[in-house]
């Protein structure tokens, strides 16, 4: 399963991304908000770190904006992947931009119908929010389950990009439903490296090389 980072903070993207475990990033327009600076510099800072797709979203609301939006934002760099609500319109610029060689990223999906309209405008990508879900007493995984039935039903190539993660558990369950992708927090991705008996193991091993007075350099 690929990870994706969902944030808009260059500099710490960055960082990440040396770890050699970021697949690529996913923005939305609150977290450019909570990042501050200035919209486009920040995208081209965090395509020159992140080498895999960028999702940047559209705002416009409209069809014929969400493409002129859309065309803008692949200008920044080739890895940008379109990011557009789904809605009757977002799913018709979908489509279009999809036809042109953009590839996008369908957000706000929260039903497996949806899911399904999403691959047949081409979608590159689909976001199922799995937080949100919980949030209402839902299952939110029981979405990635139903979705995976679908694509692999018609073979659609639409990619499930696990979104609204809040647990390494999200990151795990989503992985075992056949989730291809997962866009997490930073503090996410960081407590995925954490189990207790790693850290007692290694603090056993390093009290017993110590005790041998050697070195290895």
């Amino acid at each position: 399963m690929q990870i994706f980072i969902d944030s808009a903070d260059a500099k710490e993207l960055a960082a990440l991304a040396m770890t050699g475990l970021v697949d690529g990033v996913t923005t939305n327009p609150s977290l450019v908000a909570k990042a501050g600076g200035d919209f486009f510099e920040t995208l081209k800072a965090i395509c020159a770190s992140v080498s895999g797709p960028i999702s940047a979203e559209v705002v416009a609301q409209d069809y014929e904006t969400m493409l002129a939006e859309g065309r803008k934002l692949r200008t920044v760099a080739d890895n940008i992947v379109v990011k557009l609500p789904l809605t009757p319109d977002g799913l018709r610029a979908c489509k279009t931009l999809e036809d042109e060689g953009h590839p996008c990223n369908v957000t706000l999906c929260f039903s497996a119908v949806q899911a399904l309209l999403a691959a047949k405008a081409g979608a590159t990508f689909i976001s199922p929010f799995l937080g949100r879900l919980d949030d209402g007493g839902q299952d939110g995984m029981q979405l990635i389950r139903e979705i995976r039935a679908i694509y692999d039903n018609y073979d659609y190539p639409t990619q499930i990009l696990a979104a609204s993660i809040r647990t390494a558990s999200h990151v795990r369950d989503a992985a075992i439903a056949g989730a291809d992708c997962a866009t997490i927090p930073p503090a996410v991705f960081k407590s995925l490296y954490k189990h207790h008996l790693t850290d007692s193991g290694l603090a056993a091993f390093m009290k017993d090389w110590a005790a041998t007075g050697q070195k290895i350099l």
